[in-house]
């Protein structure tokens, strides 16, 4: 789980929307009609788009109709998701007000309950649209797009398991649509450090493993990790254990985990937090030895790889953590990642850990439905796709759009996996995964055993779901 100001931080990652922008329109030749419409790419000029979805918002005459949505994408963020809208608009006439709000988790309740929501909200965190829905604010989304998701996004079940939800009375139904995923499960470093020392990229969990003890043998430090970040300390560990949970246990396990079905102090769940502990425990493991890990801000995590000779080698963190790199590093050429391996034994099972955003419906405005049905096109996926910061488990986009090798390969990620989880820690209670769980973690690598830290959070998870 992130802390609020990471969102900052990823908003502003890549390049000024204005600059791209720019760019584009001199590249393609844009003026005229479709530079006024707000158009950023002309309609029927590159071929890499399915322009036949734009025909097929034109079917549609949404004028005098108006649809408001709130969200948490600030700056160019908001920019980047107005340059997807613009096209929704032009093609039905509708009129679409979006709102970010750096305070959306506290404002979408408080407009809810006061009986004034917005017609669509981007929630990021699933556990905030279980409740929404269990109290009763959300409207179900067409039953067919359970179906449609199943069969067009990447990952099995896994999209349509993350935005089904029960009603308040047990019921469960499709409550939400995801769009624009997040990937947690990566490992970066420099390639001209691995191809200097002659070590390849791993390929399978064992060979993650074995890469870290021969890097010792050579007389290297392989990891840089670190848990600092103000309040939030400790929340780089948990991604740790998520993906492990993922790599050593079943996708049921870890379900089964989040929903406190299966307790902390489960074997299973000690194995996961004693793996991550082989990496971070060891002081010729870790840049600054363990007891740099907790005291290191995460923001300055990544120095390491960037040193002549490298303090470190890999670096276990989200494709955020690119806006903390260098100044002028490229990504592809001067810094690089790849997918954190499953272990030999699980075969083509390719697990990520991620999040992401997902559209939740609270009137029965006819505009949201429609715009719900636009999401489903490739063409609301490429708009932001060719730009900068955006991957999508859509199967059916073009990944040529990708504006970068960098995004195409993190869509790659996403299309080949064959389950996607969102952050665990994001998806318990706030007083769990933001709290109990972060500082269990920092406790950990302090020096306490895996299982007095999991005797400690169970112990607190325990005291909320006692009676009042």
């Amino acid at each position: 789980m992130a802390p609020d100001g990471e969102r900052v931080t990823r908003m502003q990652q890549g390049l000024g929307l204005i600059g791209a922008v720019l760019a584009i329109m001199v590249a393609s030749g844009v003026t005229g009609t479709a530079a006024a419409q707000g158009l950023i790419f002309p309609p029927d000029v590159d071929a890499r788009f399915h322009w036949q979805d734009y025909q097929t918002l034109q079917g549609q005459d949404l004028r005098g109709q108006r649809l408001t949505i709130l969200g948490t994408w600030l700056g160019q963020d908001k920019a980047l998701f107005d340059s997807v809208i613009a096209y929704f608009e032009a093609a039905t006439g509708a009129d679409v007000v979006y709102e970010g709000s750096s305070s959306f988790e506290q404002q979408i309740v408080i407009r809810t309950q006061a009986g004034a929501p917005p017609d669509l909200a981007i929630v990021p965190q699933p556990g905030l649209a279980a409740d929404l829905a269990r109290q009763g604010f959300l409207r179900p989304l067409a039953p067919d797009l359970g179906g449609w998701l199943l069969e067009n996004y990447a990952a099995g079940d896994s999209w349509r398991r993350i935005g089904t939800y029960r009603d308040p009375q047990g019921t469960e139904r499709l409550y939400a649509f995801p769009y624009k995923a997040e990937i947690k499960s990566l490992v970066w470093y420099v390639p001209e450090n691995l191809a200097e020392a002659g070590y390849p990229v791993p390929e399978t969990y064992q060979d993650l493993r074995a890469l870290t003890e021969r890097i010792v043998a050579d007389g290297g430090t392989p990891w840089c990790i670190a848990l600092g970040s103000g309040g939030a300390t400790g929340w780089p560990a948990t991604d740790w254990v998520e993906d492990l949970m993922l790599r050593l246990n079943t996708p049921a396990d870890y379900d089964d985990w989040v929903a406190h079905e299966i307790r902390f102090q489960d074997p299973r769940v000690l194995a996961a937090i004693e793996a991550f502990g082989w990496f971070a425990t060891s002081d010729s493991f870790v840049d600054g030895g363990r007891a740099a890990v907790a005291g290191t801000d995460f923001r300055d995590s990544a120095q390491g790889l960037f040193t002549a000779p490298p303090r470190c080698y890999l670096l276990h963190q989200a494709s955020f953590i690119a806006s903390f790199f260098p100044a002028g590093t490229e990504l592809g050429r001067d810094a690089d990642f790849f997918y954190f391996p499953t272990r030999a034994q699980a075969g083509p099972d390719r697990p990520v850990l991620g999040a992401g955003t997902l559209f939740v419906k609270l009137t029965d405005n006819p505009a949201s439905d429609a715009f719900i049905r636009f999401l489903t096109l490739p063409l609301a996926h490429e708009i932001w796709m060719a730009q900068t910061g955006f991957a999508t488990p859509h199967k059916g986009v073009n990944p040529q759009v990708y504006a970068t090798p960098t995004q195409r390969k993190l869509g790659e990620i996403l299309r080949d996996a064959t389950v996607f989880r969102f952050d665990g820690s994001d998806l318990m209670p706030g007083a769990i995964g933001a709290g109990a769980f972060w500082r269990g973690m920092v406790d950990y690598v302090g020096g306490q055993s895996a299982a007095q830290v999991a005797r400690q959070i169970d112990s607190r998870w325990d005291d909320l779901q006692a009676p009042q």
